[in-house]
């Protein structure tokens, strides 16, 4: 095979954009994985932590969107950055969102696994070592899928996604009319106040909240594969955004009015489970552990997605070795780029299983992950404006959505990034600081990068 290949033309469509863009964010993983934390962190303003974060994160949409139209290329933001900017910068945009993706291996298939000993060996569920094994089968078997085309990967997808996606409404409309009348938490709009903030709380609830929301720029990764690739991934983005918002500032608000402080404290990633519990019966309850495992299942595809995509643009351009380029004859799928994200996958949830529990495998690699896209996102949402700076008095629109928004977005995240260092622990620094400055190697092994 040879790296002229090119990816499978015209397989997506604007419907198939919106439902990766979804499983991307995958709302139920994101749920379950990380709303113990942020009500930890913020406690009855969770939802207002989501709504802020959101509007934050369709600022970068907003720039994805247009440099989107101004490029359609597999690489994203490493292209555009790099088109904008400098070679340089661009390379370390893509090379933030491969090592968010390889970290993202296992804070992905640890709920997957302890969903599926949930249900079939319960008493296994909180021991990392066989949870690390259970995810190490998932995600080869979802690397297998991911190799097979994208067309299989996008047939799958749909399933999951509809179903996980159908028992979350589900759950939210129940826990409303079953618990609307008399909540644990007396309703409050100050829920969803910003006024309600510290500085120092509204910080540490945005950098868990961006967690959620990542993963929906899966849809301009695949804009090579997809039909009308400059108009239909940046549709796909938009509406993949307004559907996880709404879905997760649904479920932060039912949490609150069914659980106990105690409860969601308890309930660590399994609060979709919990909530469930209240609502419904056994065995119908489990119908959440399903829908998290699916969601997990859906985002670790995702990411793979991402990963291959972008580091076959990388291949592709020079940045990094051609060999990342090359494509399988018969699926149009990098698959060289695939294994390498199978084999990070398996070595990270290999060296996972040293943690004492799984919680805190799942809370360090949350805000590792967290820095790495608060960096990459901030980068793209800057080139939009910088591109775009000398058009934004020709109207009130170019004026918002190309510069003004991207820029504040961009602005925050970087912001965020920088709050967050001091608060990680060595852990968390290392991957996070770490994974991102150890990109100066494969820089300098490519210098051809380096030329303009």
């Amino acid at each position: 095979m040879h790296q002229e290949a090119r990816l499978q033309q015209d397989s997506l469509g604007v419907g198939e954009s919106i439902i990766m863009g979804v499983a991307g964010t995958a709302p139920a993983f994101s749920i379950a994985a990380t709303t113990a934390t942020l009500a930890a962190a913020v406690g009855t303003l969770a939802p207002a932590s989501l709504l802020y974060c959101g509007l934050i994160m369709f600022g970068v949409t907003f720039a994805y969107v247009h440099l989107n139209r101004l490029n359609p290329n597999a690489g994203a933001s490493y292209a555009w950055v790099g088109a904008i900017f400098n070679p340089v910068l661009g390379f370390f945009a893509g090379w933030a969102l491969l090592v968010a993706s390889s970290v993202f291996m296992v804070s992905a298939t640890i709920p997957a696994a302890t969903a599926t000993l949930l249900i079939f060996k319960p008493a296994l569920a909180s021991n990392p070592s066989v949870v690390t094994l259970v995810a190490a089968g998932w995600l080869l078997s979802v690397s297998a899928v991911v190799v097979k085309g994208i067309k299989p990967t996008s047939y799958t997808q749909v399933v999951m996604t509809g179903i996980e996606v159908a028992v979350l409404v589900t759950i939210v409309v129940l826990a409303i009319v079953k618990y609307g009348a008399s909540p644990v938490h007396p309703f409050s709009l100050q829920w969803f106040s910003v006024a309600q903030f510290t500085p120092q709380s509204f910080s540490a609830g945005a950098l868990i909240a961006l967690f959620y929301f990542w993963g929906w720029d899966v849809t301009v990764n695949l804009n090579e594969e997809t039909r009308d690739p400059g108009h239909a991934p940046g549709r796909g983005a938009l509406w993949a955004m307004l559907i996880v918002l709404l879905l997760f500032l649904s479920f932060a608000t039912i949490t609150l009015m069914v659980l106990t402080d105690g409860e969601i404290e308890q309930s660590g990633t399994n609060i979709v489970f919990a909530v469930a519990e209240k609502l419904f019966p056994r065995p119908w309850s489990y119908m959440a552990v399903i829908a998290v495992m699916l969601s997990s299942i859906g985002t670790l595809e995702t990411s793979i997605l991402q990963f291959t995509r972008t580091m076959y643009a990388k291949g592709r351009d020079g940045a990094l070795h051609p060999r990342y380029a090359l494509l399988h004859k018969t699926w149009q799928t990098p698959w060289v780029a695939t294994a390498v994200i199978a084999f990070l996958g398996v070595l990270f949830l290999f060296l996972s299983s040293y943690f004492p529990t799984v919680n805190l495998i799942i809370r360090d690699s949350i805000n590792a992950i967290g820095f790495q896209v608060a960096f990459y996102y901030g980068l793209a949402g800057l080139a939009c404006a910088w591109h775009y700076r000398k058009q934004m008095f020709h109207s009130t629109y170019n004026l918002v959505f190309l510069v003004l928004w991207p820029t504040l977005s961009a602005a925050f995240l970087f912001y965020i990034a920088v709050y967050s260092i001091p608060t990680f622990d060595i852990t968390t620094n290392v991957v996070g600081l770490g994974g991102l400055a150890i990109g100066i190697v494969p820089l300098l092994l490519n210098r051809k990068l380096l030329r303009p």
